[in-house]
């Protein structure tokens, strides 16, 4: 589906940038991952991709809350590969606090890395995009960019922005033959998330399965996990011919969170 297209993902060695990464190589599309990580570890991975999807496989590790960072990457591999042609944007960080305790640094790393870095890969991006008339930029956003929870004052934050800036942005370049969208996730189970389940249950004396039910799926109706191959199969399919005609959707993938 994606033969002789270059897709670049941030937050890609791990997680739903990685399984989004994957999908699109399957499919043939070239790779740029992005993320952080042991190096060794990153050089397998870009190996496993080329050789089991014969695809070319690059890592750039950019740190997405510096503008001067995103810059460098981008210029790197438009240089290389001429244009960008499907974009995924899906660093990101999280911090939890009341907002009267919120670390200053961790506000402004939130919005640098989860709203910022989308403004500036996209505003990096289009030039090329309008000039071959297709493009593709899929924006990881989250359940939280359509509600709230208490705490996560900048993620919810962010992620709004996200929402609005998708709107924007697809307004701005609907008629060059590219789209932008938002795909938002509820709870996936990730490593990361995988290894919050045994702390948080020895926290509040309950059992894993409890902490899954209760805490983390609480607000998910299907009590049911988002998994990264539902995540990976959205951006693939928004980032296909198929999906021309969608564009500044904000849509939620979160087992029936938002309908509440």
């Amino acid at each position: 589906m994606f033969i002789g297209k270059t897709a670049l993902v941030t937050g890609s060695t791990s997680g739903i940038g990685l399984g989004i990464a994957r999908t699109l190589a399957a499919q043939g599309a070239n790779i740029i991952l992005n993320g952080f990580g042991d190096a060794a570890a990153i050089a397998r991975l870009r190996d496993e991709l080329a050789e089991q999807y014969d695809v070319q496989v690059r890592y750039d590790g950019a740190d997405m809350s510096r503008p001067e960072a995103i810059e460098d990457m981008m210029g790197k591999a438009l240089s290389e590969f001429g244009c960008i042609d499907l974009l995924v944007n899906n660093a990101g960080i999280q911090h939890v606090a009341p907002v009267d305790e919120f670390p200053v640094d961790k506000w402004y790393a939130i919005l640098a890395i989860n709203l910022s870095a989308s403004f500036h890969t996209t505003r990096l991006a289009l030039p090329a995009m309008k000039k071959k008339g297709f493009g593709r930029i899929v924006n990881i956003a989250s359940a939280h960019a359509l509600v709230a929870s208490p705490y996560k004052s900048a993620y919810v934050t962010a992620k709004h922005g996200v929402a609005g800036f998708t709107k924007t942005v697809a307004l701005e370049v609907a008629e060059g033959g590219i789209t932008v969208n938002a795909v938002c996730p509820g709870y996936v189970l990730t490593p990361l998330v995988e290894q919050q389940i045994p702390d948080t249950a020895k926290a509040r004396g309950i059992t894993p399965d409890e902490v899954v039910r209760n805490v983390l799926l609480a607000a998910q109706p299907t009590k049911k996990f988002v998994t990264v191959e539902q995540v990976a199969a959205l951006t693939a399919f928004l980032c296909s011919d198929d999906a021309a005609s969608i564009t500044g959707a904000i849509l939620p993938l979160e087992g029936g969170w938002t309908a509440q």
